[in-house]
């Protein structure tokens, strides 16, 4: 696929529903006491696969007219081959909580999926009784009931064992406590959690370097609907093409000040390289902006790193992404795939082990291997955007994985796209 734009993009764009919001209503829907509807008005493939991994565990998930239906796992499958596809939340998630259903499942998946970390949640799990064949390597088997019980995950690899953990406990029936050792990575992805698990009557009380999960509760569906918020990962490719290009694009369906997503924080990052961004309660509006490099810490942040990396190479200076180890073991080697892409264009960039710099300057047209990742993908799009390039980019249908709709929204504001 090549991508050309005729000046620049610009319009509106109606941005996708959150996985990261969606991967959790769904699970909380699947364990709740009451069938639950969930307004989600486009899917991704990573949603697919929890949807399709709860009803190998005994849920009836539907999806149709933007809605999806969930009755309620009532008696676990015990069993079941659980397919992630790609999904590094759906395993990691669904690992614990099978675990705490007795539902000894098989978990496969595919891509970069069985080289992605389990450790520490592997070990943790089986110093507290479940039995599973060797880490790093699938099919998965996870045996035994997963208990209650006082849980030590150290917070440094990833999130998503903490909030696995804290939607599987609940499910024991007595109190638990989890322990969060190191610093905690992308702190607000647990934040995501905790509110799925209020809207679905779970309480989880604060403790000191870690949660309390009293005992005695059950997941209570809502009286009303629930609808997945307006995608931030996503919106963060417009908002860098609005503020690195020549005309102006808002994004629909976002609430700054409401949304619990940490990658919100692209309009922050943005407007310390001196974006000029307008946030309203349904939207953001990016405008063309001189930008200026920064140092920006990406710790809480990483899925926002490729589109960031963009607006670096078009700003005056040198931009330093600091705390960025973890982007090694995403759906990519992102730090690989950034300066892959960077170099592709022409543009001067270098990594160490935790930090990539990039310094703005002018870019050419090249051919592009994302390396089946969605979010580099997109990134090299909005590249071929605001450096008025084109952009060959092989595989470009990867986005499916988290944006089906990526290249038509490209094309309506305005981009060229040849299959």
């Amino acid at each position: 696929m090549t991508v050309t734009t005729q000046g620049t993009l610009s319009g509106t764009v109606q941005v996708p529903p959150s996985k990261s919001v969606a991967h959790r209503m769904l699970i909380c829907a699947a364990l709740a006491s009451e069938p639950c509807t969930i307004v989600c008005h486009s899917v991704n493939r990573d949603m697919e696969a929890t949807a399709a991994c709860l009803n190998a565990l005994g849920a009836d998930i539907t999806y149709d007219g933007g809605v999806f239906k969930v009755t309620p796992i009532s008696k676990p499958t015990r069993g079941a081959t659980l397919d992630c596809g790609e999904s590094g939340s759906t395993l990691r998630f669904l690992l614990p909580v099978a675990a705490a259903l007795g539902a000894d499942a098989v978990f496969t998946g595919q891509g970069r999926l069985p080289e992605r970390p389990l450790s520490p949640l592997y070990e943790e799990m089986t110093a507290h009784g479940i039995k599973m064949s060797a880490n790093g390597h699938m099919p998965l088997v996870c045996q035994g009931t997963l208990p209650a019980g006082n849980y030590t995950i150290d917070g440094g690899v990833s999130s998503q064992f903490i909030s696995g953990l804290l939607m599987a406990l609940p499910l024991s029936g007595k109190e638990s406590t989890i322990t969060i050792t190191g610093h905690l990575e992308s702190a607000s992805y647990i934040g995501l959690t905790l509110n799925a698990l209020r809207t679905f009557g779970i309480e989880v009380i604060e403790a000191g370097n870690g949660y309390r999960i009293p005992g005695g509760q059950g997941y209570v569906t809502p009286a009303a609907k629930v609808t997945v918020e307006s995608d931030w990962s996503g919106a963060a490719f417009w908002i860098v093409a609005g503020v690195a290009g020549s005309k102006s694009i808002t994004c629909k369906g976002l609430d700054y000040q409401g949304s619990a997503q940490g990658d919100r924080r692209i309009v922050d990052m943005m407007r310390r390289m001196g974006a000029d961004i307008l946030t309203t309660p349904d939207g953001v509006t990016a405008r063309p902006s001189a930008l200026t490099g920064c140092v920006i810490d990406c710790a809480d942040i990483p899925d926002l790193v490729p589109v960031m990396a963009v607006a670096a190479a078009t700003a005056q200076g040198t931009t330093v992404f600091d705390n960025i180890k973890r982007l090694r073991i995403k759906e990519s080697d992102r730090v690989e795939s950034i300066l892959k892409m960077l170099s592709g264009a022409g543009i001067s960039a270098y990594a160490t082990d935790n930090t990539l710099s990039v310094t703005g300057g002018p870019a050419r047209s090249f051919c592009y291997d994302p390396s089946n990742d969605h979010r580099m993908a997109m990134a090299a799009a909005v590249l071929s955007s605001v450096m008025n390039i084109s952009v060959t980019i092989t595989d470009a249908e990867c986005t499916s994985k988290s944006y089906p709709a990526f290249f038509d929204d490209f094309n309506a504001l305005g981009g060229t796209v040849n299959r």
